[in-house]
């Protein structure tokens, strides 16, 4: 069965989408664009198109030859389509998860939190070195499972467009049940956020309740505005640089490490270990201030 592909049909809807939300800003409604950070956004997407179209192939190679040895043939049901939707969004729970807290696969996830600014075009500065990282491994189990490799990817994909329209601040909060059950634009905004209260919160794709039920959830407050960006924003709006900085400065720290143990350190701990300005030292540094 030959699948479409929902990220070639959605990037219509996604120009409209974000021609729409400049018109609602021009209009008064809340947010910002800038000219500069949205065509690095912009660069970002096409780099990633092009390492999708890249490295896409061998990565279905491999899910096709690690299909000989799933465990089960599960079939393509309502009810295993669901599954697969709600497995498959757990998983990326524990990709992005990781991706926050192992440097090696933040060297790769970082391009997507290097703007300052938070708009549509934020949702395209997409990774040009995901095959790199390794990161297409989270989902494999899903085909050791016996999902059909086919349905996996058609999966994933739409997991990837469902989190294009979360990246704005033009909508506000949803229903309380919305709120509750999904990821939306307020939980997302924590997530992209450098607050110490925010940082590394929020991790979820399309179903907030795993940040419930994994102590990982935030909630946006009225009080507290969320400040865009890293903890050390780049100076200027070179997509390259945006793709790799985290790379050479990985490369640089592993030349002057002195030890196994420092070397394993820079590439499998949190980013900032170096420089003490991890996550979590970021938050309890703000707790003990009073501020938490």
């Amino acid at each position: 069965m030959s699948l479409p592909d929902p990220v070639a049909l959605a990037v219509p809807v996604f120009v409209l989408l974000i021609v729409a939300e400049m018109v609602a800003i021009r209009l008064g409604a809340k947010g910002r664009y800038y000219w500069r950070d949205a065509g690095s956004s912009l660069a970002l997407g096409f780099g990633n198109t092009l390492a999708s179209a890249l490295f896409g192939g061998l990565v279905v190679g491999m899910m096709v030859w690690l299909s000989q040895w799933r465990l089960f043939e599960v079939p393509v049901t309502w009810w295993s389509l669901a599954l697969l939707v709600l497995l498959d969004d757990l998983l990326y729970y524990v990709f992005h998860r990781s991706a926050h807290r192992v440097r090696w696969f933040w060297a790769s996830h970082v391009i997507h939190h290097s703007s300052r600014h938070y708009n549509l075009s934020t949702a395209l500065r997409q990774t040009w070195t995901g095959f790199f990282s390794l990161s297409f491994l989270f989902r494999l189990p899903l085909v050791l499972i016996g999902f059909p490799v086919e349905w996996v990817i058609f999966v994933g994909a739409v997991n990837l467009v469902y989190q294009f329209w979360i990246h704005t601040e033009v909508v506000g909060r949803l229903p309380r049940w919305v709120e509750a059950v999904m990821n939306t634009p307020s939980h997302h905004r924590v997530h992209h956020a450098t607050n110490p209260r925010y940082l590394d919160r929020n991790y979820a794709g399309m179903f907030i309740v795993w940040d419930r039920l994994f102590g990982t959830f935030e909630p946006e407050r009225d009080d507290e505005k969320p400040r865009y960006g890293i903890i050390r924003n780049l100076s200027g709006h070179n997509p390259l640089w945006a793709a790799v900085h985290e790379w050479v400065a990985i490369a640089r720290d592993l030349r002057a490490a002195r030890s196994a143990a420092e070397v394993w350190r820079l590439v499998a701990g949190p980013p900032g270990w170096k420089s003490g300005e991890t996550a979590d030292a970021l938050r309890a540094a703000w707790i003990r201030q009073g501020k938490g």
